[in-house]
């Protein structure tokens, strides 16, 4: 994968699984389905990793071993939900939550690039125009390197700043980092919440295709926790196995666990006595994924707005002091 995932690349990855859970869905074998992406593939990018990955299953390897096999190409996230889908038999349901995923995440970041675009142009019009003594020292004068060296000095930091936030957050971490990253996102308004409910939906999802494939409930857990995508919820769900273990059920043990919203905690236990929990994590899953992409829409919305703001906050006050410094130059004079 690249440094930097780019919204066009979250699109094809998008198709790649939109192609497979329609070609899944009909009937098609998984191998016959990815020489069919082979052919004309979302992206040319695609073609060797999609050929490795219908060699390895040639083999007899299976499709969790496969992917597992391209190293960082995918992410972990993706490997976990595909691990999930193939041991409960929908593949073709894990694919589509894949493509949903994918698509959602390329639009937010077309919406906040767009939103960005005039803000972006505004802060880097005021960077070469303030301060006015040096843009006029620049013109005129005989030494343009300190204007450039001071614009450098600006701008540089701040870039290699934004690269590096954007490289951590890239899905292809570690678990330790990921961690890292999910504590610090979780203090931020709305963007915490969002990232939250968003696991939480994906909890949801992979615990009730297993459980509808037979898979025990502690194994569900498990493997659910991890799909999720969120190393909290990965441990927590690990740290309370022994109590599942000794006789405690899940809707019992989760309600004592902060993590889990007492919303979450008290509709999944109602689903374990009455015997439709797997409706009710349907349930769960279209509740918890609408409230996280509403609110990251949210957030798609007003950031660039927050920025253009501070621009221009940023700018009002050179200007103030451009005008100040200038009437106290006229004071001294006259």
């Amino acid at each position: 994968m690249p440094l930097i995932v780019t919204p066009r690349q979250l699109s094809h990855r998008s198709e790649l699984y939109h192609q497979l859970a329609s070609l899944t869905a009909a009937g098609v074998t998984l191998i016959q389905g990815l020489e069919m992406v082979h052919r004309s593939p979302p992206a040319r990018s695609f073609r060797v990793p999609v050929s490795k990955l219908i060699q390895q299953l040639n083999c007899g390897s299976t499709l969790t071993e496969s992917l597992k096999s391209l190293g960082q190409w995918i992410p972990s996230f993706d490997i976990a939900l595909v691990e999930a889908g193939e041991k409960s038999g929908r593949l073709d349901a894990c694919f589509r939550l894949l493509a949903d995923y994918y698509k959602e995440r390329a639009q937010l970041a077309r919406s906040v690039i767009s939103e960005l675009t005039y803000p972006v142009f505004v802060f880097h019009f005021a960077v070469l125009l303030f301060p006015v003594a040096l843009l006029k020292d620049f013109v005129f004068g005989s030494n343009p390197w300190v204007f450039l060296w001071q614009k450098i000095s600006v701008l540089l930091p701040l870039y290699t700043a934004i690269f590096l936030l954007l490289y951590a957050c890239q899905g292809k971490r570690g678990e330790s980092w990921r961690a890292w990253i999910e504590k610090l996102v979780g203090w931020i308004p709305i963007l915490g919440i969002a990232r939250r409910h968003l696991a939480l939906a994906r909890l949801s999802a992979a615990l009730e295709a297993l459980i509808n494939a037979g898979v025990s409930i502690i194994d569900a857990w498990d493997m659910a926790a991890t799909a999720s995508g969120s190393p909290a919820l990965r441990r927590t769900v690990s740290a309370a196995k022994p109590r599942v273990l000794a006789g405690d059920t899940p809707g019992e043990v989760i309600c004592e666990l902060p993590i889990f919203p007492e919303l979450f905690a008290s509709l999944y236990r109602t689903g374990e006595i009455s015997g439709k929990l797997d409706s009710t994590l349907r349930r769960l899953h279209a509740l918890y994924q609408e409230d996280a992409s509403r609110k990251l829409q949210a957030v798609a919305q007003w950031t660039p707005r927050l920025v253009y703001f501070i621009i221009l906050l940023a700018i009002a006050y050179q200007i103030v002091g451009f005008y100040t410094g200038y009437f106290n130059q006229m004071n001294q004079f006259l």
